[in-house]
């Protein structure tokens, strides 16, 4: 039986994005997903690896933003069987799934899918390739959308949370459980809460569903844009394929998969993810992924400290960042620009881009 479903399994990578809060690094032209951040290899190609023996090579489809096809595309290399699929204009998840989903329609009506995230640093890779197999086998017999919870390492108030309520099925080793419901990013006390309780897993934004269950899903809660992917699934060639979602994209609802269908359907489960995992949206979450020394200094490339503490320093362009006396800074070389902001600080980063985005002599630099 796994044969036959891994003859049907797919994988959605979403790697669009600007990353800005990686920035000087990660810029417009090359965001922080081609970069090797962490792990000796772009994000984007990590994501790939991680699917060795999940799906066929030739059924990882890449969504990301169409001014980064061909740059993801060189960075695949000629002849690599995974698939890249440019969105016209960005109109945030619920659309980029329903675009894949179509692109997937095309090819396997039986298909099922896992969708992931380009920019997420996991471990533990047994594990989750199990999670996966699982999930695709119990979404391919089942009328469910499957997501993963991660098990709270801590109470974050940057994530969302998903309550599991009764159990559904237990497939390989791999428990699921119905979906209660899904919650914003709580304050310090009730994400507090929400761990002792047991209940509640961070909300990674990974899914599991079989292609037709997720088009049923859209049709319930999303009705037009369910005529879209019945519209661009029955394009007669690739070139008409991305002739459709040029002509429809701009029109569609900028809408997160998570409001648009997750937060109303009532066939979702979860299961809990136990693999290392961490979702890195700013530079002090990479911390813990780069060659720390006994002070607590994070450092890439050339670098030397001098009595300093809880750092992060990223050197670039050939040249030695060195730094004396200071404690809890961001200091990233990158052509052109040297970045230097405090820690607790580098949320603000993105606002710092967008005042930039501003100056058209900068505009190169972003």
């Amino acid at each position: 039986m796994q044969d036959a479903v891994y003859s049907h399994s797919y994988a959605v990578i979403m790697a669009g994005g600007k990353g800005e809060r990686f920035w000087p690094l990660s810029t417009e032209r090359r965001p922080k997903q081609l970069l090797a951040l962490a792990g000796g290899k772009p994000l984007v190609v990590q994501a790939m690896d991680r699917l060795e023996g999940v799906v066929p090579p030739d059924h990882i489809l890449i969504a990301t933003n169409a001014s980064l096809v061909e740059p993801i595309r060189a960075l695949l290399g000629e002849g690599h069987p995974a698939s890249v699929l440019g969105e016209p204009v960005g109109r945030d998840t619920a659309a980029a799934i329903a675009a894949a989903t179509a692109w997937i329609l095309r090819r396997d009506p039986e298909a099922v899918f896992c969708v992931l995230t380009a920019d997420h640093i996991i471990g533990d890779l047994p594990v989750f390739r199990n999670i996966l197999r699982q999930g695709l086998k119990l979404c391919s017999e089942n009328d469910v959308l499957a997501t993963i919870g991660i098990e709270p390492a801590f109470p974050s108030s940057g994530f969302g949370y998903i309550q599991a309520g009764e159990a559904w099925k237990e497939e390989g080793g791999v428990a699921f459980r119905r979906v209660r419901r899904f919650v914003e990013k709580p304050d310090a006390e009730t994400a507090r809460k929400y761990v002792e309780s047991g209940e509640y897993s961070w909300n990674s934004g990974m899914f599991v569903w079989a292609a037709r269950n997720i088009l049923r899903a859209f049709e319930t809660h999303r009705p037009q844009l369910a005529g879209r992917v019945r519209v661009w699934a029955a394009a007669a060639g690739d070139a008409e394929f991305a002739a459709a979602l040029a002509r429809d994209f701009p029109a569609l609802e900028k809408i997160s998969i998570d409001y648009a269908v997750m937060e109303k359907a009532s066939n979702v489960v979860v299961c809990r993810g136990t693999f290392a995992w961490d979702d890195v949206g700013s530079w002090p979450a990479l911390e813990a992924h780069l060659p720390n020394d006994a002070e607590k200094n994070a450092t890439l490339g050339d670098v030397e400290l001098l009595d300093a503490r809880s750092n992060i320093v990223v050197g670039g362009d050939g040249r030695l960042t060195a730094l004396v006396g200071v404690e809890g800074l961001v200091v990233v070389q990158a052509p052109g620009v040297t970045l230097v902001c405090a820690k607790e600080k580098a949320q603000e980063i993105k606002a710092l881009v967008t005042r930039l985005r501003g100056d058209p002599a900068r505009a190169p630099l972003l």
